[in-house]
């Protein structure tokens, strides 16, 4: 996942080394991904020691979300995604395909697709190629290169060293079960971690439209048949790996792991915004902590100037 993330940034280096060429006079810029805050780097692991610990700290919530002041008697929770997202653009781009494109399709991730369109387009994202996916892409065809990117990432989305943690989770029920599968989300590298989170965010839209539905004029929109059930069976798999893809014994599962797999991953799916907030308190606390750890990271805070309650 790292390495696809670096192939990405890379990619981007590139282009915006192209663009400025072509200005001439014009001073290189450098290739940023936004922070939802006061700063811009590509990536966390850019950075090292006060900074990098600090934006680790900070990747729970938007800087400014740390002020009480903007939210005084609100119980508002903040948010677990990281300060910069890290997802790759192939599973980023496949989502906002579907999104536009596929939300409407009956049997999404079950009907079968164009292994030579498929395959074409995966070689296009793996030479770092900037795909544009649009209209005249078949939604199966994106929807199957999303399930195989999943499926085939040498370290699985959800890392195989949480796998048996996670699937214990399925004998739990209630919040004592979202308690357990949030701390566990608290472990994923934030690049898993976006990943998941913008997935989670994905399947749950397509699963709002499942059920046919009714338009402002009075037709009938039908839906993609795709429950979270439905959408649980066919991902768990791809991003809850026990073993790697190719190795012996990798696409053998019992029915008790299989059941249990559906299971977690259709709570991650209901839950997932609840799974990714964190209350004020603990960010506070982590916090607090950094500081008394690490002091100089009090005048890294004064130089960037985030908005920090200390």
């Amino acid at each position: 996942m790292c390495q696809v993330i670096a192939n990405d940034r890379a990619n981007r280096q590139l282009q915006e080394t192209v663009k400025s060429s072509r200005r001439l006079c014009v001073e290189v810029e450098e290739t940023v991904t936004n922070f939802r805050g006061a700063m811009s780097v590509d990536c966390i692991s850019e950075l090292s020691g006060n900074s990098s610990k600090l934006l680790e700290a900070l990747q729970l919530s938007h800087p400014h979300e740390l002020d009480p002041r903007r939210n005084l008697g609100k119980k508002k929770m903040l948010s677990l995604n990281p300060i910069a997202w890290q997802v790759p653009r192939i599973v980023d781009r496949c989502c906002k395909h579907i999104e536009r494109y596929g939300l409407q399709t009956v049997g999404i991730f079950r009907v079968g697709s164009s292994k030579k369109r498929v395959q074409q387009l995966r070689e296009e994202f793996d030479h770092g190629l900037d795909v544009f996916l649009d209209e005249h892409q078949s939604v199966h065809d994106v929807a199957a290169l999303l399930k195989e990117f999943l499926r085939d990432m040498p370290d699985s989305l959800i890392p195989r060293e949480l796998y048996t943690a996670f699937l214990s989770t399925a004998s739990m029920e209630g919040p004592p079960q979202l308690a357990v599968l949030q701390l566990l989300l608290f472990l994923l590298p934030p690049c898993h971690s976006d990943t998941l989170h913008r997935l989670l965010q994905f399947l749950s839209k397509v699963a709002r439209h499942a059920e046919n539905s009714w338009g402002p004029d009075g037709q009938e929109i039908p839906g993609n048949k795709m429950t979270v059930s439905n959408l649980a069976t066919i991902f768990g798999p791809n991003i809850l790996q026990k073993e790697k893809p190719g190795e012996k014994d990798a696409g053998a599962m019992n029915f008790e792991d299989s059941a249990a797999i559906i299971l977690v991953v259709q709570r991650l799916i209901e839950h997932y915004q609840t799974l990714f907030m964190v209350s004020p308190e603990t960010q506070h606390d982590i916090l607090r902590r950094l500081f008394q750890t690490d002091p100089d990271v009090i005048d890294y805070l004064l130089r960037r100037k985030f908005n920090v309650v200390l």
